[in-house]
């Protein structure tokens, strides 16, 4: 008896050291693929973990595989191992629908996304709205109407035609009426349905829904026509420089010279271009989900550049699933938005009340003498001479 005992004590003095290395070497061994207590608290503090034992711990759809450890894979039969499949998309779907999203049933990183747009989004696109407006508010408290310096002529130049002014004010009007239909949708849920109930604002979301996506085509159009009208006009030349280091004379001392454009008025308009395009690709990939994949094939690009290590970061995530991809396109369409909705408001505010004169611009098209001089120097010059040759001519 005593020499059966000591076999058996032998025995298990040899298996648990190799079990306790199987179990260093993988700790998932005898579990079928589930995670670890590292794994949680990894999840919790949102490090990354490796997944990939949970995604291939999902046996044989095909066949009822015998479980060959605890809690082991039993392919099809087990409601996990199904479920996991569905998660990681591995698993077999059969279905009369057509089109890229349609076999992936659970998306496993969508939190993030909702998270953030919940979040950050709302409040820093708020904060910068508000915070816009606070510093114009203050601007024109300290420095007031920017007036006219000299005396009036009583005299007009044609500063924008016809359509000139069709473009702008087309670009200028859907701009605006997306910018409102854009907010409501996106704070919605958290401002205007505990204010007004759900029912009062499902009927406003359905409407405003139906409203952007329609303007956006106004948008599109009047960006081309813009573009093609004044982008001989807003390359930048030296006289940029001077307008820029002189403040566009905004704080007194004079109007540094200037053309038809002057060195603001190229920020925005160039803002206005590579802004709205951007917000125009995002949002027809939008307008035609799953169509279009700009972010997963951008990141694979900046990833062979190597571009998210110049900031120490970690590869982009490549490749990127159709709802993901719909989750990119939503966030930096809203993004780009708010920052184009910023620039925009400082726009309004110089073209309108901020100084005298200039709405005559976008408004008759024609615009007094004396403000072009003091604004636009060069560019009065240059119709001028024009005028004179032409007279010359005839």
């Amino acid at each position: 008896m005593f020499r059966l005992f000591a076999v058996f004590a032998l025995i298990f003095g040899l298996m648990v050291p190799a079990m306790a290395q199987q179990a260093v070497d993988n700790p998932r061994a005898e579990t079928g693929g589930a995670q670890t207590l590292d794994d949680i608290l990894r999840r919790q503090a949102q490090q990354k973990v490796d997944d990939e034992f949970r995604r291939s711990a999902t046996g044989d759809p095909e066949a009822a595989a015998p479980m060959t450890a605890p809690l082991g894979t039993r392919g099809g039969q087990s409601d996990p191992d199904l479920w996991r499949a569905l998660r990681y998309d591995s698993a077999d779907i059969s279905t009369q629908s057509r089109g890229p999203a349609v076999k992936t049933l659970i998306q496993d990183g969508g939190m993030w996304w909702l998270k953030f747009r919940e979040g950050p989004l709302l409040t820093y696109g708020a904060g910068l709205l508000g915070g816009t407006l606070v510093l114009l508010a203050l601007f024109y408290l300290i420095r007031g109407r920017i007036r006219i310096d000299g005396e009036k002529t009583g005299r007009t130049i044609t500063r924008f035609s016809g359509f000139e002014r069709f473009g702008h004010w087309l670009l200028a009007g859907s701009f605006l009426i997306l910018g409102v239909t854009g907010l409501i949708s996106l704070f919605g849920r958290k401002v205007l349905i505990p204010t007004f109930g759900h029912e009062a604002f499902s009927t406003l979301a359905i409407g405003t829904k139906w409203v952007h996506n329609n303007i956006s085509w106004a948008f599109i159009l009047a960006l081309g026509i813009v573009f093609v009208s004044w982008v001989i006009h807003n390359l930048p030349d030296r006289t940029d420089f001077r307008w820029l280091a002189q403040g566009g004379g905004l704080f007194g001392g004079g109007h540094p010279p200037a053309k038809k454009f002057n060195a603001g008025q190229k920020l925005i308009f160039w803002s206005t271009i590579v802004l709205g395009a951007s917000i125009s690709l995002s949002g027809l990939s939008l307008l035609f989900p799953f169509e279009f994949n700009i972010f997963g094939a951008t990141f694979a690009v900046l990833n062979d550049w190597g571009v998210p290590g110049w900031f120490g970061q970690d590869a982009l995530p490549y490749p990127l699933t159709p709802q993901e991809e719909m989750q990119y396109a939503q966030l930096w369409h809203a993004v780009v938005s708010f920052v184009l909705l910023a620039i925009i408001l400082a726009h309004i505010y110089i073209g309108s009340v901020g100084m005298e004169g200039a709405f005559d611009a976008m408004g008759s098209g024609e615009v007094e003498e004396q403000w072009a001089r003091e604004h636009h120097s060069l560019w009065v010059d240059e119709v001028r001479n024009a005028e004179i040759q032409q007279g010359k001519e005839a």
